[in-house]
């Protein structure tokens, strides 16, 4: 399944945490195109969330502070929605605990009767 482009910025920023890469090895990591990488890489760079440095003959690419703090407002609103998803749960439960001991309560009226 091909990913959005929100996934797609996250999965660049995820590996360029790890350390500056070069443009195809960024495209090895996370199974992108390289035309498609570099649309995206020159949008997160637009936007100071990746940097282009130059290291001997090779173009590196690393995230910034900026991308970083993004990255980890990404991974926290992850997070939030699991949490969100498991209150859900408990309060479901909570809802349906009263008709399960009611009927429990009931099933052991009419075994003492």
């Amino acid at each position: 399944m091909r990913k959005s482009k929100l996934e797609s910025y996250e999965s660049i920023l995820e590996v360029l945490l790890k350390q500056p890469l070069a443009l195809d090895c960024i495209s090895l990591e996370i199974d992108l195109d390289t035309r498609l990488l570099n649309h995206q890489l020159n949008f997160l760079m637009r936007n100071g969330l990746v940097e282009e440095r130059q290291y001997e003959k090779t173009s590196l690419f690393a995230i910034t502070e900026k991308g970083v703090t993004v990255l980890r407002a990404l991974n926290f609103q992850k997070y939030l929605g699991k949490i969100k998803n498991t209150i859900r749960a408990i309060d479901e439960a909570f809802q349906v605990i009263p008709t399960i001991a009611k009927q429990e309560y009931q099933t052991e009226e009419k075994n003492e009767d």
